[in-house]
């Protein structure tokens, strides 16, 4: 609707609507299908000569539309403009009469994904044309989006939380004895013992420390599994990670991906090494991390 030259190109992945999830209305076809079709019958609404492709990518979902031509002169413009906030609204009356079947409200089970109000035409105010108002109510993503999935936090504060959270756990387990130490017992490196859940975790964060957690995505629980050198989170339960216990990586890892893990050896400091009281359960040698600032990349 920007101008009579804009051209677009779309991949559909998640099944939206204008104004919500979108519903399901041809059982006979896949969701994907039938969403595909509602997104090519879009782009024909908006008067496009509408192609469909399938792209070389390795996903399920990989048909996308191309818009690079119009289906009508620009004289045509604002009629057509005038068809499209008359399609949109079709579509909010539709998702309206989803939840609540009121009478006046008429659905084609097989219209090609379009719903009608019928015998009425819509509100005088809601009919305006590309350059006033598109949808009533309709609020864009922000420029800048925020980031909140605990990456963008002070490192302090991080290193505070990893620290208090990993000293929890190894005390939730009584500490090996010096003799268990000096008589060979492999296993006396302390794996913190029994687990706790995320919960359990939170109870003994102070409210300053929590209240900052909440205003990012996931949490406490983001926060530990970013952490990932120190912490497993499985099924909302914390525990301390052993690397004795991690599988070792597979000869068959994609090229891109054992070329990384590479570039990535011994560039960061153990903080078993430095935090631990039993030190790295993995001897220098087998680490992927630094034991001291002389062995950093």
């Amino acid at each position: 609707r920007s101008s009579y030259s804009c051209c677009y190109f779309v991949l559909p992945c998640c099944f939206f609507d204008f104004h919500g999830k979108y519903s399901r209305r041809q059982s006979k076809k896949t969701q994907y299908r039938e969403y595909l079709d509602f997104v090519a019958q879009v782009g024909f609404v908006c008067g496009f000569h509408v192609e469909e492709d399938c792209l070389r990518i390795p996903s399920t979902k990989r048909v996308s539309f191309i818009g690079k031509s119009r289906t009508y002169p620009p004289a045509e413009h604002a009629l057509i403009d005038k068809q499209i906030t008359q399609f949109i609204n079709s579509r909010r009356t539709c998702a309206a009469a989803t939840c609540d079947r009121r009478v006046g409200f008429k659905h084609k089970d097989h219209c090609d994904g379009l719903c009608e109000e019928v015998g009425s035409e819509p509100p005088e105010d809601e009919t305006e044309t590309a350059g006033t108002i598109w949808m009533p109510g309709f609020q864009p993503r922000e420029k800048v989006e925020q980031i909140r999935n605990c990456a963008s936090l002070p490192r302090d504060f991080v290193d505070e939380v990893v620290l208090n959270v990993a000293n929890l756990l190894l005390n939730a387990a009584p500490q090996k004895s010096c003799s268990d130490m000096q008589g060979g017992n492999t296993n006396a490196w302390n794996q913190g013992g029994e687990s706790l859940s995320l919960r359990e975790v939170a109870e003994h964060l102070n409210k300053e420390t929590l209240k900052k957690l909440k205003s990012e995505y996931g949490g406490l629980q983001t926060l530990l599994k970013n952490n990932h050198q120190v912490f497993e989170v499985l099924n909302g339960r914390v525990h301390i990670r052993d690397w004795r216990k991690e599988k070792p990586p597979s000869k068959t890892k994609p090229e891109v991906k054992r070329r990384l893990s590479a570039e990535a050896f011994k560039t960061r400091l153990c903080w078993f090494f430095i935090h631990h009281p039993d030190g790295c359960s993995l001897p220098s040698e087998a680490c992927s991390y630094a034991h001291g600032t002389e062995e950093l990349r």
